[in-house]
């Protein structure tokens, strides 16, 4: 039995923090569950950073893995005169690296709250009944470990196909079949080279926060994070599988017992390029009172896999099917709420989720491809082209404008990533694009050549100031505006896109292109990264 314990002790994770259990701190009067960060003994901390170095330079080689092998080709060592005693020098580290496990351990097994942790966890894994998921919840450690909450597999679902939930496709060319055949044979290269970029370092340079260096340089932030989440406000972390069979890292917050309105709803909160859960947007909502569901995108934190679209949307999949039959929230009860490139998701989920109850999209674009050609040079454009609608189309506004409910932009003045020019050149700013083909996929009659370039003022404005100027100077009555809105909706009750304005003047059309633009769209003046006070995330507007 001693033996056995000793082996989980040597196989076991990484106990970072103990949480307080919940029921203890209302014994103790306590409003949070304050916990404290894990202290190993004398060998298991030395043993553990030794470890920690090798996995340190395991990392480095790994991604200068092509340099060094190239340096190593040059110098001769690549000969099986020189690999015979390489490969006895790397057995024998193994063995030594092996001999450290045993005594991290030794020294683990000395210590009576990693004893009582690992008991938990065993126990967790044969019987995981809510018991004692509440116990395990009381420890912070290696999420590869964590049992499994909740799987697609548990729902029947419709949405699938061979590779997972449905994703829209870029429109293929016409072409004749001698030409199709013979371009494909032309393009081979291309493909060849698209590819290699996109699962080498283009996924790295679109998804940062997917870097194993940058998630250990971060790590101590985030800990702090999850802490934060889980002693103040009561956080529960799930596992989740989805259909790809990636493991996503999520945080519920429930508000719903709190007695306020806004604890009914729920926010799915998508992140960016390098945020996670434990840092990131989520806490907007929760200054706001509602109930929260975060996470990680795919190989981000806790999660498993590698962020391409495809298993972007499996994990966004599966999060909104694990708040409906795990959390028992309604689709009509859910917001959507995203952060920059996290509009990705956010858009498809509403796609594919049209009943949910609104979609909020902070600091988003309308399309990679122009960030994209932005940062390349020009003569690689017709590669880069070809490598992000093949490998990493985040096609956001042909998403957005198959979703009939209500939507928010937010525009971040001083956005200095999603412009394509600079962060002073307001109307090279992506998110006015959104807005547009948002506005004229349902207002078709209304964003006419004339109410494009009214908006197109109305955003160019530089400050708040000029904004007004720019709407009172067009006579922008609000209420005649509704008015005219509620009167089609009432005659018709049709889906987008309307036909209002048709026979309206030219005026008219003004007036209403520049009140749904200032509906649809709010302001922010910041740069991209500044976090979103809870005073400005608004519900959108709704006629």
């Amino acid at each position: 039995m001693a033996g056995w314990m000793w082996l989980r002790c040597v196989l076991g994770p990484h106990l970072q923090r103990i949480h307080r259990s919940p029921d203890q701190s209302q014994l103790e009067g306590r409003t949070g569950r304050r916990g404290w960060s894990y202290q190993p003994r004398s060998l298991e901390k030395h043993t553990d950073s030794i470890l920690g170095w090798a996995s340190a330079l395991w990392s480095l080689s790994y991604y200068s893995s092509p340099l060094l092998l190239c340096y190593l080709y040059r110098k001769g060592y690549i000969c099986s005169s020189k690999l015979v005693p390489m490969s006895q020098y790397v057995g024998t580290i193994l063995v030594c690296l092996l001999g450290v496990a045993c005594l991290r351990g030794w020294g683990r097994w000395k210590n009576s709250e990693y004893l009582q942790f690992i008991s938990v966890l065993e126990e967790t894994k044969k019987n995981h009944t809510l018991a004692n998921k509440k116990k395990l919840r009381c420890y912070d450690f290696d999420f590869s470990y964590w049992p499994v909450d909740f799987s697609w597999s548990e729902v029947s679902h419709p949405k699938l196909s061979k590779a997972g939930v449905s994703l829209l496709k870029p429109e293929p060319r016409l072409r004749g079949a001698a030409d199709s055949v013979l371009n494909s044979v032309r393009t081979v290269p291309c493909h060849i080279i698209s590819f290699l970029i996109a699962h080498s370092f283009g996924r790295r340079m679109l998804y940062p926060g997917s870097v194993g260096l940058l998630q250990k340089a971060m790590r101590h932030m985030l800990q702090q994070g999850q802490a934060r989440l889980i002693e103040e406000f009561d956080g529960q972390r799930n596992k989740l599988v989805a259909c790809d069979g990636n493991e996503i890292d999520t945080m519920f917050v429930d508000r719903r017992r709190d007695g306020g309105h806004n604890g009914k709803t729920l926010v799915i909160c998508c992140e960016g390029n390098a945020g996670f859960y434990e840092v990131g947007c989520m806490n907007t909502p929760l200054e706001g009172g509602y109930s929260v569901l975060g996470w990680n995108h795919p190989g981000f934190g806790g999660s498993t896999g590698v962020p391409f679209p495809q298993n972007e949307a499996n994990a966004m999949d599966v999060v909104i099917q694990f708040a409906i039959h795990k959390l028992g929230f309604q689709l009509n009860d859910i917001v959507v709420y995203a952060w920059s490139i996290g509009g990705f998701t956010a858009s498809w989920a509403a796609m594919s989720y049209p009943e949910i109850k609104s979609l909020v999209l902070d600091a988003s674009f309308d399309d990679l491809l122009p960030l994209a050609l932005k940062v390349m040079p020009d003569s690689w454009r017709p590669l880069v082209q070809h490598t992000v609608r093949q490998y990493m189309n985040l096609n956001n506004a042909d998403q957005l404008v198959k979703y009939q409910g209500p939507v928010l932009l937010i525009r971040r003045t001083r956005d200095e990533i999603i412009t394509t020019t600079g962060p002073e050149d307001i109307m090279s700013n992506r998110g006015n694009d959104l807005l547009l083909k948002l506005l004229q996929s349902r207002y078709p009659k209304i964003m006419t050549d004339e109410g494009i370039r009214v908006v197109r003022q109305w955003l160019g404005a530089s400050n708040p100031l000029e904004e007004a100027s720019v709407y009172s100077g067009y006579e922008v009555d609000d209420d005649w505006c509704v008015s005219v809105l509620q009167s089609y909706q009432t005659d018709r009750d049709v889906l987008f896109p309307w036909t209002v304005g048709e026979d309206m003047t030219l005026e008219g059309r003004r007036q209403l292109a520049l009140f749904l633009a200032r509906k649809y769209m709010r302001n922010f003046e910041s740069t991209h990264c500044t976090p979103l006070p809870a005073s400005e995330f608004h519900s959108p507007w709704r006629l």
